[in-house]
């Protein structure tokens, strides 16, 4: 009998960041690795992926990373991964040419090549199960669910996934797969629960499309589309309406080119004409109504463009009157506040905005029918919602127990938490590592909860410093202490508050100078908790203190030869 395990180490309780381990005996298969782009609070964070802890502890056993499709929630932080552990990728043509792309860019992992691609119809034999994969529907092509084969049945990993049933070819579900799948016996389902907890019907993407012409087509302005580049069915339904219209497409989105000349090359994205995408320069050669701008980025980027583009800080576009801004994207409830405050930014500056979301349900994830529907077809014995935050979590493992899986067969997780089933019989069986590593500029995983707490009191209430120069030897001051202040009071107008600070710090240093037992932490400790009490009773704010103690030293000269 098999020794099975699941482990989460991102996707659950949150949003993005899917990285999952399934464990058969002593081999590890690695699903999906990918980033989730930071919430508000995180200051200065760039992106958070997954701690790969469990696996750098456990690379002999690594048998390999699966990943289901090109978008950042699965391949992101593959770089990061790489960059620690060489062990051989899988996926199908568009992801792995996507994933070589993010790979290349980081310089720690630019070197690896070990890619391999898969399609709905390969299977690899491992020593203790079998690999097979099945096409899903999602927003770009080649996307595909993972299947391992076991000994104590199979464990279905979904990915990202909806049915559509007007889906085209490129972009179908084989349902037929799924079903024999099912009926092989599905010992645990891990399934996508993003729009758990959203009763409302998703539109099919026949419908969408009929919607971004209708936009396009009748619209007598310039059109600016604001588009995530990774949506490649987006993209393509822009280029088809744009081309049914008699318009030029200018990209402005900077990596977009790269992605667009991926997917050409593999024929998952076609141009309706060579001529359709035409250079920013050759812009002017064109009337307002015969162009659609389509700016891209990652996430909330399209969004901080179209900002730009209405504050006149674009390097391309600035919008003006006649402008229509087109979001054909739906936004995160953290981009939601972000979304309205462009809105308005765009109609102060002349534009009209219209979302897409506006009119339909627009998503690139399954519903609950859908998600029913899967749980009908896979059977499991064994639930595991994933892919979502609690709330959606805790809406899937309901909606699995309306079809007869009891609550005691269904595993809400956290990250780090080990499923084992042995005996026949799944349990949380303990956890492992598995924090939250944030990435900033260069630096991966250095900043932590302090740093990050600093940089929220410094965004609140800024920084106080004070400056004193001191003769430990003489124990006197040299220099009287300097205060200086950003960001926490308006220095011209608070002098005396200023003034006071000054004379605190001067009173605790030249008490420490006469203490017998001098210490520079204690002095700095002693300088921060005082100021920080003075001032709160004056401004009820809290601002970081720096003080900042120097030391003055005399050089003693020679004495001149007799």
């Amino acid at each position: 009998m098999s020794t099975i395990k699941i482990v989460p180490l991102g996707g659950v309780r949150e949003n993005g960041k899917n990285m999952y381990i399934a464990e058969v005996e002593d081999e590890i298969f690695v699903l999906d690795c990918g980033l989730k782009y930071p919430e508000n609070e995180l200051l200065g964070i760039d992106v958070v992926i997954p701690d790969f802890t469990y696996l750098v502890e456990n690379i002999d056993r690594v048998a390999g990373i699966f990943l289901t499709h090109g978008h950042a929630d699965a391949i992101g932080a593959l770089p990061y991964l790489l960059s620690k552990v060489h062990v051989p990728v899988f996926g199908t043509a568009l992801t792995i040419e996507l994933a070589k792309l993010n790979v290349g860019d980081h310089a720690d992992s630019k070197d690896f090549n070990d890619f391999h691609v898969v399609d709905a119809h390969t299977e690899i034999d491992f020593e203790h199960a079998t690999i097979s994969f099945f096409r899903t529907t999602h927003t770009i092509p080649d996307s595909i669910g993972v299947n391992l084969k076991t000994k104590e049945g199979n464990i279905v990993y979904t990915g990202d996934f909806k049915f559509d049933q007007s889906a085209i070819p490129m972009y179908e579900t084989d349902f037929g797969r799924l079903a024999e799948i099912g009926k092989e016996g599905v010992l645990a389902l891990l399934s996508d629960s993003s729009n758990a907890e959203n009763p409302a019907q998703v539109v099919s993407e026949l419908q969408i499309a009929d919607e971004v012409f209708d936009t396009i087509r009748y619209w007598e302005g310039r059109i600016i589309v604001a588009c995530v580049a990774s949506n490649l069915q987006r993209v393509q339904q822009v280029l088809d309406a744009a081309h049914r219209s008699n318009r030029k497409i200018v990209l402005t989105g900077q990596d977009f080119q790269r992605i667009i000349n991926t997917a050409i090359k593999l024929d998952k994205l076609k141009l309706p004409s060579e001529e359709l995408i035409i250079s920013v320069k050759d812009m002017k050669k064109y009337q307002a109504d015969q162009l659609v701008i389509l700016e891209t980025g990652t996430m909330g980027e399209p969004i901080k463009s179209l900002q730009k583009m209405a504050n006149g800080t674009h390097r391309v576009v600035k919008i003006k009157e006649g402008d229509l801004v087109y979001i054909t994207t739906t936004p995160t409830t953290a981009m939601e506040t972000a979304v309205a405050k462009t809105e308005d930014i765009v109609y102060r500056a002349g534009g009209v905005v219209k979302q897409i979301s506006d009119n339909m349900r627009v998503s690139g994830h399954a519903n609950p029918n859908d998600l029913q529907l899967m749980l009908n077809l896979m059977k499991p014995k064994y639930f595991v919602p994933i892919q979502g935050e609690y709330r959606q979590l805790a809406a899937h493992a309901d909606l699995a127990h309306e079809l007869g899986i009891p609550y005691k067969n269904i595993f809400i997780t956290g990250r780090g938490d080990i499923l084992e089933y042995s005996k026949q019989k799944m349990n949380v069986a303990g956890s492992t590592t598995a924090e939250n590593i944030m990435i900033d500029g260069i630096g991966v995983g250095d900043i932590g909860n302090i740093v990050l707490r600093d940089r929220r009191i410094l965004s609140e209430d800024g920084i106080f410093v004070a400056v004193v120069t001191i003769n430990r030897r003489e124990k006197r001051i040299v220099s009287p202490a300097k205060i200086t202040s950003r960001g926490f009071v308006y220095v011209k107008t608070s002098k005396d508050l200023m003034k006071e600070a000054s004379v605190i710090v001067t009173e605790i240093v030249e008490k420490h100078l006469e203490s017998n037992d001098f210490e520079w932490s204690k002095l700095k400790q002693d300088i921060r908790e005082q100021l920080s009490r003075y001032l709160f009773e004056q401004t009820k704010r809290r601002p970081v203190i720096l003080p900042v103690i120097m030391e003055a030293t005399q050089r003693k000269g020679r004495k001149a030869a007799n």
